[in-house]
């Protein structure tokens, strides 16, 4: 196989432990960094999410009373499995979504280490003896929630799929996964090993087609109890809307704008290289990417220098090729940093470094971008207010303190915050203030298989990760046994 050939991976629906074609044709997955065809891979709708519903359900009786060692057994070989085909996974994840190589194997590493955390928490998920008057034992019972329906998005193709399903399955649920259609093949690649684990028919399942269809048929059905999805704030409000007659559980991991502040205080050094590794991280596709970079009045100068000097290192080019980063998803992604930049600097806004779109040899049918840095950003500007989902850092130059953490929080999202300092007035004042699921102080590394990750405001409710994230699939019953003779 060479180097910029696609590793062999299913191209069908997988329900119920069956490869099937699917009821809806075939739609062709493109590789974003060379714009050509990678698969054709068959689509599903109301027939397939039926039957994958159907199945899950009768999956579930059984899986729900597995003992959870047999069935963190079961994930544990799940993990081996991943770990021994990860540079097939990686390549068929860098392909399809344009990530670096690099990136795309550390995703499937934490694949791994989510799977074998899920394992041994799924058999840590303790009920309580509540104390009870005499004559009576009061009892409270965690049990799985039920079936699944579980959808994800194509900035992580693969990591978001086994944060879902690993706590889903570790709690005793079943699970039907809907994945992104412009990354089906990273999720292809799990199911093939899943059926190769040998876990018992219909406990996981995907059905690839429209996703308006499947989503609304998932979100409303009654037989679904649990909805996780992360994407798009304005789909998740229309999932929720969807689920609410029926009462289900929700989880939704929404849009962010990440405020990252760099106080008078802090290592800039330090602050410059973490803004940088963590800005390029999938190209900037990530709802906890830095957003808006808040640099105090006084280190303003030396932190902008450093910015421009260090982005010009960033490379950017094919993913096979292990650049620091690689293609926007698509046009549309393109589209939307052109548009930003444009209004900026209407508004006044300096583009320090970068600002083009790259078309020239190796970029020529591909959607890449320049590393960017936008000075003198202000509220009037889109970008102050909406997400990028694209390498660009806007600067915006403040002096007070109280006043940065409330620009900090003036958007309807809540999912991710940065800040560097070294103050530890500065730190717990500020740590406290910012309305924010997740905070990182002189740190950006805020996703880990055992701390929760989400959001609140628009950025959504739930939690993935840690302890909190396999509460999501449990439920409470509580008993009371009369003891008298």
């Amino acid at each position: 196989m060479g180097k910029y050939d696609l590793p062999q991976v299913e191209t069908h629906l997988y329900i119920n432990g069956k490869w099937l074609e699917g009821s809806e044709g075939t739609v062709d997955v493109v590789n974003p960094a060379t714009g050509e065809t990678l698969a054709s891979v068959q689509q599903g709708g109301e027939k397939e999410t039926k039957e994958a519903i159907e199945a899950a359900n009768k999956a579930f009786e059984g899986w729900s009373r597995t003992a959870p060692s047999e069935r963190a057994k079961l994930m544990n070989k799940m993990a081996d499995l991943v770990e021994e085909d990860s540079e097939r996974l990686a390549k068929i994840m860098t392909m399809e979504q344009g990530k670096p190589l690099a990136q795309a194997t550390a995703e499937i590493q934490t694949n791994v280490e989510n799977l074998r955390w899920n394992a041994a928490q799924g058999q840590r998920i303790m009920g309580e003896i509540i104390p009870s008057p005499e004559g009576k034992q009061w009892q409270a019972r965690k049990q799985p929630v039920g079936v699944v329906g579980a959808i994800t998005p194509w900035n992580f193709p693969s990591n978001m799929i086994i944060r879902k399903i690993s706590p889903a399955i570790a709690a005793g649920c079943t699970v039907i996964l809907k994945p992104a259609k412009s990354t089906p093949l990273s999720a292809l690649a799990l199911m093939e090993l899943f059926h190769k684990a040998g876990f018992p028919d219909g406990v996981v399942n995907i059905v690839m087609g429209d996703s308006s269809t499947i989503g609304k048929i998932l979100s409303e059905s009654d037989d679904i109890q649990k909805i996780t999805f992360t994407g798009s704030t304005e789909v998740g409000q229309i999932l929720n809307e969807q689920a609410a007659p029926t009462l289900k559980k929700v989880s939704m991991e929404l849009g962010g704008h990440a405020p990252f502040i760099i106080f008078p205080d802090a290592d800039v050094e330090l602050a410059v290289d973490t803004l940088i590794k963590t800005k390029f991280i999938n190209n900037g596709q990530v709802c906890t990417s830095p957003n808006r970079i808040f640099i105090h009045k006084e280190i303003k100068e030396q932190a902008t220098k450093l910015i421009v000097e260090k982005i010009r290192e960033v490379t950017v080019g094919n993913g096979l090729d292990d650049p620091t980063t690689g293609p926007l998803i698509n046009e549309e992604g393109v589209k939307k940093v052109e548009e930003q930049l444009e209004d900026a600097v209407a508004k006044g806004a300096e583009i320090l470094a970068g600002g083009h779109r790259l078309t020239d040899g190796e970029y020529a049918n591909g959607f890449f971008f320049e590393p960017t840095v936008l000075d003198g950003v202000k509220k009037e500007m889109d970008i102050f207010y909406n997400e990028t989902f694209g390498p660009v850092i806007p600067i915006i130059t403040f002096e007070d303190e109280e006043q940065v953490i409330k620009d900090a929080n003036d958007t309807i999202f809540g999912l991710a915050s940065y800040f560097f300092a070294t103050n530890i007035h500065t730190i717990n004042n500020v740590s406290n203030k910012l309305q924010y699921g997740m905070v990182g102080v002189n740190d950006t590394t805020i996703s880990n298989s055992a701390t929760p990750f989400g959001g609140v405001k628009h950025s959504g409710f739930g939690r993935e990760n840690g302890t909190f994230g396999v509460e999501e699939y449990v439920e409470v019953k509580f008993v009371t046994i009369s003891t008298e003779q």
